[in-house]
């Protein structure tokens, strides 16, 4: 089972990017943090790479009930979703899977929560570039 939930997407890295947040928020998640992980290496390191984003997302009642569950889950929140420029010049969407994730706790009474989080991330990225 893979850790993440992907797809590849034509478009602007701009308009993709829009897309995601829209998406995020039609499915109940608000924006936490937004990290421009090109801009970041390029002036810490010097670094050239492609357009790379990651954006920090959070249902409140979701998380709300995973940390009344497991109240160490903080140090897998929030859920990161990355919008990346590929190579041949495409836009790749990807989240973590939040069931993968919450297996690592070892305490199954996540699971429910972790799979209604995993459906809405599924959405959200399958709805961009449809």
């Amino acid at each position: 089972m893979s850790y993440y939930i992907a797809k590849t997407v034509t478009g602007s890295f701009e308009s993709v990017l829009a897309a995601v947040v829209e998406q995020l928020k039609q499915e109940g998640f608000g924006v936490l943090t937004d990290i421009d992980v090109q801009a970041t290496l390029k002036n810490k390191i010097g670094a050239d790479i492609p357009k790379y984003r990651i954006v920090g997302a959070c249902n409140p009642t979701f998380a709300h009930e995973a940390l009344a569950l497991e109240n160490k889950l903080g140090v897998l929140l929030p859920c990161n979703v990355i919008v990346r420029e590929t190579p041949e010049k495409q836009v790749e969407i990807a989240s973590v899977d939040p069931v993968v994730a919450m297996e690592r706790t070892g305490n199954p009474a996540l699971a429910a929560t972790a799979g209604e989080v995993r459906r809405r991330l599924a959405k959200v990225i399958g709805a961009v570039g449809t």
